[in-house]
């Protein structure tokens, strides 16, 4: 797993940096949205957390540092709510559960999906490596809850079907955060439960069709 990248803080109550950067993350996720990375000042940013441009630098150094804290949030969002499965084999159930709590998530932070993807372009090349990286290590659940699907006899994929199939399921969940605007008529549960039930067909009906082909 990928430690987490430094922020350096003058502040020392790690209590009061949680609260503060949160601020700041929200506060961000709205300008960058409105008005992109590049044209959002770092003083528009405290303003909008709801504090001055000197308290915010005892918090981070960087514009960009904003970007990695959101992409973090994101990152800690995503195993806190599938790590609770990790005691759990993998198995239809367990899979279906896992996309169902990733695309609430998405739902619940559909704006931060979009600004990360967005704006992380703006990001030097060795920063963007860690949010990247940062992606798939949220995808590498998927992956993980497939190969045991395989392994019990849910499912019959090979490895490069079930690494294309982690991407697919991770990039459906995101489509509710970059689509959201021609969805208006699903709600996330509508949404959730055809997904799901695409995507479950889909491959439990591949070995069939494989067959049919040959």
């Amino acid at each position: 797993m990928t430690r987490k990248r430094e922020i350096q803080s003058s502040v020392k109550d790690e209590s009061l940096i949680e609260k503060r950067r949160a601020q700041m993350i929200r506060g961000a996720v709205m300008l960058f949205k409105e008005k992109g990375f590049h044209r959002t000042t770092t003083r528009e940013i405290a303003k909008a957390a709801g504090f001055s441009i000197g308290t915010l630098y005892e918090y981070i150094r960087t514009k960009e540092d904003v970007l990695y804290l959101v992409c973090d949030s994101i990152y800690d969002e995503v195993h806190a709510r599938l790590n609770r499965l990790d005691s759990e084999s993998g198995s239809l159930s367990v899979l279906a559960t896992a996309v169902g709590h990733y695309f609430m998530l998405v739902d619940e932070m559909q704006d931060e999906f979009v600004v990360m993807y967005q704006e992380s372009k703006s990001l030097p090349k060795d920063a963007l490596r860690y949010v990247l990286t940062k992606e798939l290590e949220m995808m590498a659940i998927f992956s993980r809850l497939l190969k045991e699907c395989v392994v019990n006899g849910d499912l019959t994929m090979t490895e490069r079907e079930v690494e294309l199939m982690s991407h697919h399921l991770f990039v459906q969940g995101q489509m509710w955060a970059f689509r959201r605007w021609a969805l208006r008529d699903f709600t996330i549960g509508e949404y959730i439960e055809l997904q799901t039930k695409f995507l479950l067909q889909g491959m439990a009906g591949k070995s069939q069709f494989k067959q049919e082909v040959e």
